[in-house]
């Protein structure tokens, strides 16, 4: 986006000034005492011409190593993606760019519209009966997900696998104590739920047991298994899922998830140093009236023309409050019609296809992570991400690694205990042969 630069001339003060009947600056500060007022120089540089301006922040953003120029290999929720050029250009016209809440569709069908498109996809892709206008991101929508499973059920515990990304767990906690809800982590085996700990842990005053699939790890859990055992206590099955991968992997509505949420920044949305990016939530019929946020909704008007409209709001500035499900306010709108485009342009065929690459790149990653004696752990099933074991302390691996234009995994060490020196590893559809091939040597260079 080019936004120009204004500056205010010297003239253009003084018509101001002019306009409102003072002479000076200083004059509108009359009525605060001059004791309090501040009256030395700000530690500011002096203003810039236009030119000199975008001459010093180029300069200063090609300091960034982004995934345009360096080879990315972080993702742990978001992910350096294929973005259609057509997603700018769509989202840049003005109508979309500036668009309010369309509380009015006799001047918002476009918005309504691509709102509903987006709603629709996600359904596809999910497998589930309904899903909202979008939330902020992956993490508030799992969270929501834990309150809306606390109020419907009227139980107040939550479970959930330690295989769920730390940051949204973190998140889920913070909703939940406001809530008083209790949150018990489901401890890891393999780099997956542990099953038996699980059902240990289930009782009858669970409301909710929450899953990520592809897990943080990359991992595939045992999905059918977690809900059978679920719905066995009267819990609502709860799972974070990446959108994308859903367009190769069972969806998890006919596992019988109750609710799916996730962060649909994989399609058409930039990495942005972590947002903001654009949520997810969907849910079986059941539980239609306690979605948080928007549902746009198909109707027709006194002509019989097909037309879309605000469907249910169940959001306290809506109703009343203790009525509400969720206090949600102006969400990411801008980049649910981002993932929408993504996703309409790259088509079935073609959200499959990326699926696939993720799959075989991240397979040829752990095989050449392998061949170079780096022991890859958890060895299930995994999508987009593995966990390579560092033969020596991780510190400075990634910092060698961005003076090679490689941006390094994550290390777990900061979030796990257990997985002290060792690092997640994202492979996408962008990453080349190539591209793989050299971190491998690289890390095997720095750990000689």
């Amino acid at each position: 986006m080019n936004h120009r630069y204004l500056p205010m001339t010297e003239q253009d003060q003084k018509d101001m000034l002019d306009t409102i009947g003072v002479s000076s600056i200083d004059e509108l500060f009359a009525d605060i005492p001059e004791k309090v007022r501040f009256q030395g120089e700000y530690n500011i540089k002096p203003a810039k011409s236009e030119t000199a301006l975008l001459k010093e922040l180029t300069k200063m953003a090609a300091k960034n190593a982004d995934s345009r120029r360096y080879a990315s290999f972080l993702g742990a929720g978001v992910y350096d993606h294929f973005k259609p050029t057509i997603v700018d250009h769509v989202i840049s016209r003005s109508e979309f760019y500036t668009a309010y809440t369309p509380y009015q569709p006799e001047i918002s069908q476009g918005e309504l519209q691509a709102i509903f498109e987006f709603q629709t996809m996600i359904c596809e892709l999910t497998g589930m009966d309904i899903a909202n206008s979008s939330m902020y991101d992956g993490g508030t929508a799992l969270a929501e997900a834990g309150n809306l499973a606390a109020g419907h059920t009227r139980r107040k515990k939550i479970l959930i696998s330690d295989a769920v990304h730390p940051e949204y767990r973190d998140v889920v906690k913070m909703y939940a104590h406001g809530q008083n809800i209790a949150v018990e982590t489901v401890p890891l085996k393999d780099g997956k739920t542990d099953l038996k700990a699980l059902e240990s842990q289930l009782s009858d005053d669970i409301a909710a047991v929450m899953v990520q699939y592809p897990n943080f790890f990359g991992q595939l859990e045992d999905m059918q298994k977690i809900s059978d055992v679920t719905h066995a206590h009267g819990a609502l099955f709860v799972s974070s899922s990446n959108p994308l991968a859903l367009s190769v992997l069972t969806p998890p509505g006919e596992f019988g998830a109750d609710i799916t949420v996730g962060d649909a920044q994989v399609f058409g949305i930039s990495e942005a140093f972590g947002g903001p990016h654009c949520g997810y939530f969907a849910v079986s019929n059941k539980l239609m009236r306690k979605v948080p946020g928007r549902l746009v909704g198909e109707t027709t008007d006194d002509q019989g023309q097909r037309g879309y409209v605000l469907t249910l709001q169940a959001r306290e500035q809506h109703i009343r409050r203790d009525k509400a499900t969720s206090n949600i306010c102006s969400n990411q709108a801008l980049n649910a019609l981002a993932a929408s485009v993504a996703m309409t342009a790259l088509g079935k065929k073609g959200t499959k296809e990326m699926a696939i690459q993720n799959i075989a790149k991240t397979a040829y990653a752990k095989q050449a992570f392998e061949a170079a004696g780096f022991n890859v752990v958890f060895q299930g099933a995994h999508f987009n991400e593995i966990v390579v074991a560092l033969p020596g302390t991780f510190e400075g691996l990634n910092k060698h690694l961005i003076e090679k234009e490689i941006i390094g995994g994550l290390h777990l060490g900061t979030y796990y205990k257990s997985l002290e020196n060792h690092v997640l590893v994202a492979v996408t559809e962008q990453r080349t042969k190539e591209e793989i091939d050299a971190l491998v040597a690289e890390m095997g260079a720095y750990y000689a």
